[in-house]
């Protein structure tokens, strides 16, 4: 591992470049973490089950663990019987972040199964199999393979994906999604399969869900976020799905229930999102919240726009941004991607995330995140233009 994670060492980097500093306007367009405010709808809810909470009736102790069936029955409903999807409740566990499920789901799995994940990566994946001492083989993703990871060419037991990919911005197909649902079944493995970003999602042929695939059912685990989707970043809710139809095997073969251990591993580890929270992601489903949120959304999309045109007109190779919040862009020959960081720190004033922190493959790239203002997007592309 490195000494610290990734986010944390680019923190102290800003903090102390503002310490000697102080003058100079600090523009963040590197972690992902959106600008714009929680929408009326989520609030308005927050606020009724607040009120509902402080009174004899309405009072709630602890939750269920999995999360209030409300939610679940709108998740169901809104995220997967829309698409023609069938997923169950009891499929459901509502939790507190995506990071925190695609750290935490490791638990049900034995540590002797080898780990695949892509190069360049979202540092949790890796962290966390390597803090649990799994193996862990890494499938490069590079502008040679149009970003698309190829299939491993050994047997693994756990294959991490992202799309909409977190850092590249770039999307999978749902005939090349199908290529590993039906590796999975051949290899008896499992796919972890991050859809944080599938809100940002503009073309049509794009899968929204891995479940979107036939079979995939049988292979996955689905995770899915409200951070960047509806701003709870801070408040945290997300959820994680499980299929029953999902089966794996103990070391002298029997059969056993993913669905089970998850569940198992749930009651024991976790009380559940607050009850406020739940009612908050259950108002993103209501019509005034859909409307809020893909005004929202839209907006991100305009300022991933504006950074990949901008960076194109200033002679930068990027990709990303047309179904992801994020732009991936090539950095200028001869240099390091960290030494692209503090130069854009250091002459523009501009905060991005280096691409080697995302792994080797990464290196000579650099990831830039439209979560910003538009205005401070706007200033932030028109100083790069300036200076590099």
């Amino acid at each position: 591992l490195q000494d610290s994670y990734l986010f944390s060492t680019i923190a102290k980097k800003v903090a102390k470049f503002t310490e000697e500093n102080p003058e100079k306007e600090i523009i963040k367009l590197g972690i992902g973490d959106v600008t714009r405010p929680i929408v009326p709808a989520c609030i308005e809810a927050m606020h009724k089950a607040v009120d509902e909470i402080g009174t004899k009736e309405g009072f709630k102790g602890y939750g269920p663990e999995q999360g209030y069936d409300f939610l679940r029955d709108a998740i169901v409903k809104n995220d997967y019987k829309s698409r023609g999807i069938d997923v169950e409740k009891d499929e459901i566990f509502v939790s507190d972040g995506a990071k925190c499920d695609c750290g935490n789901i490791v638990d049900i799995f034995g540590k002797e199964n080898k780990v695949a994940i892509t190069d360049p990566v979202y540092p949790v994946y890796l962290d966390t199999n390597i803090m649990s001492g799994r193996d862990v083989i890494y499938l490069p993703v590079t502008a040679k393979n149009n970003f698309m990871p190829e299939l491993p060419k050994e047997k693994v037991d756990m294959i991490y994906l992202c799309f909409p990919n977190n850092p590249t911005g770039t999307v999978l197909t749902k005939e090349e999604l199908k290529k590993w649902v039906d590796y999975a079944k051949a290899n008896n493995s499992v796919i972890l399969y991050d859809a944080a970003y599938e809100a940002f999602i503009t073309e049509e042929k794009i899968p929204h869900s891995i479940y979107e695939v036939e079979g995939a059912k049988e292979v996955a685990i689905e995770f899915k976020s409200y951070s960047k989707t509806a701003g709870f970043t801070g408040v945290r809710c997300a959820y994680v799905v499980i299929p029953k139809e999902l089966k794996g095997y103990t070391k002298d073969g029997k059969e056993i229930s993913y669905n089970k251990l998850w569940n198992r591993r749930t009651c024991t580890k976790f009380n559940g999102v607050s009850y406020i929270v739940q009612r908050a992601a259950e108002a993103t489903y209501s019509e005034k919240g859909k409307k809020e949120i893909k005004e929202n959304i839209n907006y991100y999309l305009e300022n991933a726009k504006i950074i990949k045109k901008g960076l194109e007109e200033a002679g930068f190779t990027c990709y990303g941004g047309v179904n992801s919040p994020y732009v991936w862009l090539k950095v200028p020959d001869g240099m390091t991607s960290w030494e692209f960081f503090d130069e854009l720190l250091e002459k523009a004033n501009v905060v991005g995330t280096p691409g080697s922190g995302f792994g080797p493959h990464g290196e000579g790239y650099f990831r830039l995140t439209a979560f910003g203002t538009k205005e401070n997007t706007i200033k932030a592309i028109e100083r790069i233009k300036k200076v590099m």
